[in-house]
């Protein structure tokens, strides 16, 4: 299959879509991560975008591409949650039909949310049933545009401005980590960083348990394995895809891994430290910096927090343990 990879310049198209409809989030720092991995590091805090997550940019770019004919046949996503609420507010602002199909055990919090923008909820079992061609048929039949949440060039576009942005708040930095489950905010990403800061080292993380994106990247294929078990949710696709897999492979410069004890020792310090609320796969680029704080030493840091979407009784047991 042939298909034309986006490019940097679409990232800035994006960023000017995405002007006045998402949040330029904040980078904030902290004093204590700079002596604990002897390094000055820079949060992006996605957290703070609308609907807690980066997820909306990349929704918002996407949707804000739709012909009239798109629109009015309205919008179909499947999503574990982030990609769910940011296509359901994208399409309530835009004034667009939207059906997301999401897994019976997706967090509560993000159902309620989808919900509450207004889109239609079709729920699926993510270990027995392929969301995947649930979404088709489902757009087949009622006429919609199906929206994957990572494998499509508007999205990861829209989500590499949080990169551009990072990188014209703080300047040059050394190294930037970034979550990965299906590619799409790695991806997007990578294509911001080689065009502003060249010499930046791109690190993807994942949970241990479910480390597709590692070995594909180590391989130069794309792997599939079964859905992992891994307290980080937003991470727990089984393959990079088509469009996302051959930018990470070009400009990424290694993936790694962290589990989930680490990641709910990344949770922690955020609430206790930063005093800010992180879902576990917001936690992964903090718990890979701390594990790779040795040939950190001295650097300027990059750290995407992807979001802040948990449940408060998830939330308060991981604090507990």
């Amino acid at each position: 299959m042939h298909i034309t990879l986006p490019t940097y310049q679409d990232v800035v198209d994006a960023a000017t879509r995405l002007e006045g409809a998402a949040n330029a989030t904040p980078v904030l720092t902290s004093r204590t991560i700079d002596e604990e991995v002897g390094a000055k590091v820079f949060f992006k805090c996605e957290n703070y975008q609308r609907t807690g997550s980066f997820k909306f940019r990349g929704a918002y770019n996407a949707l804000a591409k739709f012909s009239e004919e798109q629109r009015r046949g309205g919008v179909v996503a499947f999503s574990s949650g982030n990609h769910a609420q940011g296509i359901a507010l994208a399409a309530k602002l835009l004034k667009i039909p939207a059906t997301i199909v999401m897994p019976t055990d997706a967090p509560a919090a993000k159902v309620a949310a989808t919900k509450g923008y207004g889109a239609e909820v079709v729920f699926y079992d993510r270990y027995t049933e392929d969301r995947e061609a649930i979404g088709r048929a489902l757009a087949a039949k009622h006429g919609m545009t199906l929206i994957p949440s990572y494998d499509h060039p508007d999205v990861l576009s829209g989500q590499g401005t949080a990169a551009k942005e990072l990188f014209e708040s703080v300047g040059q930095l050394d190294a930037l980590f970034v979550g990965l489950g299906g590619g799409g905010m790695l991806s997007g990403t990578t294509l911001a960083t080689r065009a502003l800061a060249p010499a930046c080292a791109v690190i993807g993380v994942e949970p241990e348990a479910g480390n597709d994106g590692q070995q594909s990247f180590n391989s130069g294929e794309i792997v599939h394995i079964d859905t992992p078990d891994t307290i980080a949710d937003g991470a727990q696709t089984q393959h990079l895809g088509n469009y996302t897999f051959p930018i990470i492979l070009k400009g990424v410069s290694r993936v790694v891994t962290v589990t989930d004890e680490e990641l709910i020792s990344a949770m922690k310090f955020f609430v206790q430290r930063m005093k800010i609320v992180v879902e576990p796969t917001g936690c992964l680029g903090l718990a890979a910096v701390r594990k790779l704080k040795d040939e950190l030493q001295g650097k300027r840091v990059g750290v995407i927090i992807t979001g802040g979407n948990i449940d408060i009784d998830k939330l308060g047991k991981f604090l507990q343990s």
